[in-house]
């Protein structure tokens, strides 16, 4: 009898499930699209008793298996989803195939505490299926040239272009200084990677696993110095792109302007497998705001390191092209290595001390992506000891105006003998200072940070012992680092110390705020190591964990650099250092000349209640403040200020303090932003 019952009980489940399957429906709309970017709105109606976990997947390849989306949303995104009918809106990136929608019940009780995305949330079950959509074709669009970006080449008067098509056949990039004029031609050379190329899972699973398409690059040569150029990417069997320009590279140009930032990542318009980086969106939003407001004066973007953070899901390089092509396609944007572009268990430098920090960071990728898809000055290569190619744009370098940029590895050997220490040390040494006063340094994992990113304190020992004294030495003016996802701003400093000149101890900043919001706490106070109490270091000059970006401006005589926060496209910090080596803190500049320099008047800046943690205003550096200025910004969820150290009270063990952080001439408001996860 119990039998019988249990079987009925079954079969009338059964009869459920097909008749909410034969009753949903899902379409799209349009079927074809052009291009990355365009929409397509899915339709579903007649869902049975709507639950909110009914979801949405997203598939391409259209035949993947149902657990092999690339993303999904919940349908009580739709704001009709009780009626059992809605809508959701998406934009499509050209995968160079096909996509499919498929709509799934998952009920309560078959969530998976072990089947977790990035964030450690259960990925949604897909047992009971409720209707499947047509397919959604780019149709001839899928060979035409896309994720276009632009890179400096080792000689001035060239410029390299690289870009991903649908097939391998050739390709070129006609250019000319007008835009019907386009009388220049350069061949693309298509290259590709393959799945057997990768090194762990997921970068080489059928989950993470998609074709990358063929990459392919040129250069264009003979380019008149400081000119706008036009281009355009295509074949006359397969069609030809926009027209596209930038301004081509001047040597002797009596600025230098550049955007920097690391940790990025993209936006995409669905959940994943991994967390993505909405604040990325702004970053690409203000950078091109910028870039445009120059007109027809040069500039490149340099982001340091954790580029895309794919870690081993191929689709998400596409989505990052995808989102940096209005401002790649402008100006070159060069690129350093980071740990997410490249760490695998078996990567070839890892010396014992770095066990523990080397880790599987890359997602298996092992610079795979990142060597093929980005082409920078210079012939750095390292062998990965696997299957996988070469990895490339390790360390490099080029001067731009008055400034001599270098560009280093931090995920491969940098220790005194190896091959990047002596690149490093005959390239510093043979900087032309009459030529290029300023040295810029650029890597990924920082020399100096106030994090407590305690996993890291081995590597910045070492970077310390071996590459702080090439840059002391021979002067360096500026170094930048990634990594901790904040911006922080130290002293001119060496061996710990601060210094009142740059000559000898380069100012030091963090700027890893371009988008990636996990973040690591600030280091705490040493007698009170159990208490969230973090005094800010007498080094350290100025910190915040707000997102954005900074803008390098630099003449023969001044280097100014900006840092601009994503949450209104201002300048809240800068510091100049000028050519004689002195280091002038808190003034504001006017980007678009350094000859011009404005101040404009400060963010009026309150005392701080936790009513503020509500406003997203960040502390503006007066024009009057000078180098003894220090200053803490607003990020997040506590205060702290005042002239000393006040417990205000105990909630459930957690304690927020006023401490002393404003040193003469500065008056900050110091507000903390949630700390996510210790992972960077």
């Amino acid at each position: 009898m119990i039998v019988n019952f249990s079987i009925s009980i079954i079969l009338f489940l059964s009869i459920f499930t097909s008749s909410a399957n034969a009753d949903a429906s899902l379409s799209v709309s349009p079927n074809t699209l052009k291009r990355s970017g365009d929409n397509v709105t899915i339709q579903w109606s007649d869902v049975d008793s709507p639950s909110n976990l009914d979801w949405l997947g997203i598939y391409s390849p259209p035949d993947s298996p149902h657990d092999h989306f690339i993303g999904y949303e919940f349908l009580n995104a739709s704001s009709t989803w009780t009626s059992g009918y809605g809508s959701i809106t998406l934009p499509l990136t050209n995968l160079r195939s096909d996509y499919a929608f498929r709509i799934f019940r998952w009920t309560q009780s078959e969530i998976d505490s072990k089947h977790l995305d990035h964030d450690q949330n259960p990925l949604p079950g897909t047992k009971h299926l409720l209707a499947e959509s047509e397919k959604v074709s780019f149709g001839s669009a899928v060979d035409k040239a896309e994720q276009i970006h632009l890179a400096f080449e080792n000689k001035p008067n060239r410029m390299q272009v690289t870009f991903v098509a649908g097939d391998g056949d050739e390709r070129f990039v006609r250019y000319g200084e007008a835009k019907d004029m386009l009388g220049n031609s350069a061949a693309a050379r298509g290259i590709r990677y393959d799945r057997e190329q990768m090194c762990n899972a997921p970068a080489n699973s059928s989950i993470g696993w998609r074709d990358p398409g063929w990459i392919f690059h040129t250069v264009l040569k003979n380019l008149n110095p400081a000119v706008r150029n036009y281009y355009q990417i295509g074949s006359e069997a397969k069609g030809w792109s926009e027209i596209y320009s930038f301004i081509s590279r001047d040597m002797y140009a009596q600025e230098t302007r550049a955007f920097i930032f690391g940790d990025m990542g993209c936006a995409t318009p669905y959940r994943t497998f991994i967390r993505t980086q909405q604040e990325s969106k702004s970053t690409v939003k203000w950078i091109l705001r910028d870039i445009e407001a120059l007109g027809d004066k040069a500039s490149f973007i340099s982001h340091i390191g954790d580029i895309s953070y794919a870690r081993g899901y191929s689709w998400v390089w596409d989505e990052f092209f995808a989102q940096i092509e209005p401002i790649a396609s402008k100006v070159p944007y060069h690129v350093c290595i980071g740990n997410h572009e490249y760490d695998f268990p078996a990567q070839p430098w890892k010396p014992d001390w770095a066990a523990s920090i080397y880790g599987n960071d890359g997602g298996g990728e092992c610079g795979v992506p990142y060597s093929l898809r980005f082409n920078m000055p210079g012939n750095s290569t390292e062998l990965t000891g696997t299957k996988a190619p070469l990895t490339r744009n390790l360390y490099y370098s080029y001067d731009a105006g008055s400034v001599h940029f270098l560009s280093i590895s931090t995920e491969t050997n940098f220790l005194e003998g190896g091959t990047q220490y002596e690149f490093i040390k005959r390239d510093l040494e043979s900087v032309n200072r009459n030529k290029t006063p300023f040295v810029v340094v650029q890597g990924h994992r920082p020399m100096y940070t106030t994090s407590n990113e305690v996993r890291d304190t081995t590597i910045r020992q070492k970077m310390l012992e071996h590459l702080e004294p090439l840059l002391v030495k021979n002067e360096v003016t500026l170094a930048i680092w990634g990594h901790v996802h904040r911006y922080e701003r130290f002293c001119p400093i060496s061996n710990n110390t601060c210094g009142k000149l740059w000559k000898g101890s380069p100012v030091h900043l963090v700027v890893g705020m371009g988008g990636h919001d996990w973040q690591s706490n600030w280091a705490v106070r040493p007698n009170h190591p159990d208490l969230p109490i973090f005094p800010q270091p007498e080094e350290s000059m100025y910190r915040t964990g707000e997102f954005g970006y900074t803008r390098l401006v630099a003449n023969k005589d001044k280097l100014t650099v900006s840092f601009v926060g994503n949450h209104d496209g201002e300048v809240h910090d800068t510091v100049e250092m000028l050519a004689t080596g002195e280091v002038i803190s808190g003034s504001r500049d006017d980007f678009k000349s350094s000859d011009a320099a404005t101040a404009p008047a400060p963010v009026e800046v309150t005392s701080g209640s936790k009513d503020d943690t509500e406003s997203p205003n960040v502390q503006t550096v007066p024009s009057s403040a000078t180098f003894v200025e220090k200053s803490e910004a607003s990020d997040g969820s506590w205060f702290v200020k005042g002239a000393g150290l006040v417990v205000m009270g105990v909630v459930l063990g957690f304690i927020a303090g006023y401490f002393t952080g404003v040193k003469k001439g500065s008056s900050a408001r110091n507000r903390w932003i949630p700390v996510k996860s210790e992972e960077i």
